[in-house]
């Protein structure tokens, strides 16, 4: 008799610490046969598994797999169609799956593409997404800085590759959130001190994690490479276009 298809679950985790886990994830966490954790192909360790940290998993359940970012669509297409196979194929065989990803598990993460890719290998499998905490709300919360307030516009954002649409995108809306940062980081922190806004605007990079950097002025910062403390690299920016305490009295 062949056997009923195994259950498959999206996970965002943190990020930050093992605390930021919804209690029906955890739930579906522990129920799991497998557990799939990607990391990043120049990473050493998996970010997603330290999220984890204080939560018992049996190493025996973990598989983890190398994520691809490269900017070529079909390169990344190929990549996770493998994966979705290598994963479908343990669902075929009756056993559950549960893939981890950071932050909120449907907002610029890989797990989108790893859904798209079993819905068209199995177009009927048994499937749930649990949401996750995005790195902005985190971020938010880390340095109580407000998302919005009455009708301020905010605008979620990869960061752009030039600081000249970076510059339109601040100054026709309220808030930006910079996601995807990267080697970017020094010309973004050019460009707002350059407008004149960098005062108000906040960084936090590897929230809840070790190296964690939060930073709620960014006069001061200055941006290195991979090897210092201050890069690109899981961080997240909060730009306001007004300082917050000049809107009140308007």
């Amino acid at each position: 008799m062949k056997a009923q298809p195994g259950m498959f679950w999206g996970i965002g985790v943190g990020p930050g610490p093992a605390g930021y886990l919804p209690l029906a994830a955890m739930q579906a966490l522990q129920q799991a046969d497998l557990i799939y954790v990607p990391r990043a192909k120049s990473a050493d360790t998996s970010v997603a598994l330290q999220c984890l940290e204080g939560v018992a998993v049996a190493p025996e359940r973990l598989r983890e797999v190398e994520f691809n970012m490269d900017p070529d669509r079909n390169v990344l297409r190929e990549h996770y169609a493998q994966l979705a196979q290598d994963i479908a194929a343990e669902l075929q065989a009756g056993r559950s799956v549960a893939y981890l990803t950071i932050g909120d598990t449907l907002t610029y993460s890989t797990y989108g593409y790893i859904l798209a890719a079993l819905k068209d290998l199995l177009p009927a499998f048994p499937h749930r997404t649990f949401p996750g905490i995005t790195s902005y709300a985190s971020a938010a919360a880390a340095l109580d800085w407000p998302l919005g307030v009455g009708k301020e516009r905010t605008l979620i954002l990869p960061c752009p590759d030039d600081p000249a649409t970076l510059q339109h995108e601040i100054e026709t809306h309220d808030i930006v959130v910079l996601m995807k940062v990267g080697a970017r980081l020094p010309w973004v922190l050019a460009l707002l001190k350059e407008m004149g806004i960098a005062g108000h605007c906040a960084f936090a990079r590897r929230i809840g994690l070790d190296g964690e950097v939060l930073a709620n002025d960014l006069r001061e910062l200055e941006a290195g490479d991979r090897d210092h403390a201050v890069s690109g690299y899981l961080a997240t920016m909060l730009i306001r276009k007004t300082a917050l305490e000049k809107r009140h009295q308007q």
